[in-house]
């Protein structure tokens, strides 16, 4: 079932009803459904035997209207460029919705990493980062990490880039490692964005945050963070997943012990009186929180009548199909939609660029108080929109962020 939805045109839609309660002129439509540029590359690598393997990439930017284009690059063996599309088109939004001054551009590479070597990553990394030179750039769109890329692939991303045009830029990627221009704050940004979210989302249920149980399907970097964070604040996990399979316990478990067990194993599966279920299974537990956090098209009108949740917070981009939408709004279930919800990270990654081009670094205490600040913000105007139209939270982020990103586009007009 979930093989057979495309990515972009999942993304197309949930554009189509903003546009509609907008009432978005039609050929502004068309402009901002569609991407503004796509290189697909095709590149050697030289494999730890010798021989050479051809890989596929793609870099897309979706629109630049309020700023450079900004978005991670993924490496997957089922990156498609559909998918890389709408991950580009989802990162417009998600700027937007925030309103930091970028726009959204995506990258991605097919290939399996969990089947290669170091050696051949870097070759990877630094023969892609070449191909796409030609459009990335601090002042042009600025690459971050994603599924299967970390501090360190951008750390070569970053060095490629410099050897090119012989100076070292900081600022051409975010996400990096501390001691070559990183931030403060950055690694935890995220599942941070997802914490102060489900804290938003829980006081406007009257719920208190002590006790709540929340289930995380995805227990990598944003899954594992969000679910300590969301520890630290009085929150019982009671389930985790990762590619594997997953993990239950009705009377909760530590996070980070079971992230030092996945550290120590490669899984969260084995961990210490919990009992093994799938992570299809996981999404359907009695839980307070359901906190997807995998990949996209998880939850579909075939799962979502089954989903026990009172919240979904989508630490994940584009977990949940439009279908599945109109279920949770129907049944009372409060959906926190990625573009809102794991915004954490671009927020932190603009702070970095930032401090990059200023060469002025910040500390975490004002970083994590900045962050908190704008995502609360957001989540006011996002909730004020929803329940002033009587639409879900997905549809009124998406008219907070289409509107802005259409004025910002007529305001600057048509070339020529």
């Amino acid at each position: 079932m979930t093989e057979k939805l495309n990515p972009f045109e999942i993304a197309q839609k949930q554009f189509d009803t903003a546009a509609e309660l907008l009432d978005l002129d039609l050929g502004l439509r068309k402009v901002l459904r569609n991407t503004k540029r796509e290189l697909t590359v095709h590149f050697p690598v030289v494999m730890r035997d010798g021989h050479l393997e051809v890989f596929t990439g793609y870099r897309v930017h979706h629109n630049i209207a309020r700023g450079p284009a900004k978005g991670g690059i993924r490496y997957h063996p089922d990156v498609t460029l559909d998918e890389v599309r709408a991950l580009a088109m989802w990162m417009t939004w998600k700027c937007a919705v925030v309103n930091i001054p970028y726009g959204g551009a995506k990258g991605g590479v097919v290939c399996d990493p969990k089947k290669m070597s170091q050696q051949e990553i870097i070759n990877l990394t630094r023969r892609y980062t070449t191909e796409i030179t030609l459009i990335i750039g601090p002042d042009k769109d600025i690459p971050a990490p994603d599924v299967n890329t970390n501090p360190q692939t951008m750390a070569w991303i970053m060095d490629t880039y410099s050897m090119h045009v012989g100076y070292s830029v900081r600022a051409v990627v975010t996400g990096k490692p501390l001691n070559i221009g990183g931030s403060e704050g950055r690694f935890e940004a995220t599942g941070r964005g997802v914490m102060l979210t489900t804290r938003e989302a829980l006081k406007r249920l009257e719920m208190p945050i002590e006790g709540v149980t929340v289930a995380v399907q995805g227990f990598g970097n944003v899954g594992a963070i969000s679910a300590y964070l969301l520890q630290d604040e009085g929150c019982q996990i009671i389930a985790a997943s990762d590619s594997r399979g997953g993990i239950y316990n009705p009377r909760g478990f530590g996070a980070r012990d079971v992230l030092r067990h996945k550290q120590e194993t490669g899984s969260v599966v084995g961990y210490p009186d919990t009992e093994a279920i799938s992570n299809e299974e996981l999404l359907e537990l009695e839980c307070d929180v359901l906190v997807p956090s995998a990949l996209e098209n998880q939850i579909t009108a075939v799962n979502a009548p089954r989903i026990k949740a009172k919240v979904i917070a989508e630490g994940a981009n584009g977990p949940t199909t439009p279908e599945a939408d109109d279920v949770f709004f129907d049944k009372g279930i409060f959906l926190i939609p990625d573009i809102l919800c794991n915004a954490g990270g671009v927020v932190v990654s603009y702070f970095e660029w930032v401090q990059d081009l200023q060469s002025f670094f910040w500390h975490e205490e004002q970083i994590n108080q900045e962050l908190e600040r704008i995502i609360v913000q957001s989540f006011d105007d996002v909730y004020k929109i929803a329940q002033e139209r009587d639409i879900n939270m997905r549809q009124a982020a998406y008219v907070l962020a289409v509107d802005r990103v259409a004025t910002a586009t007529m305001t600057r007009g048509i070339y020529p």
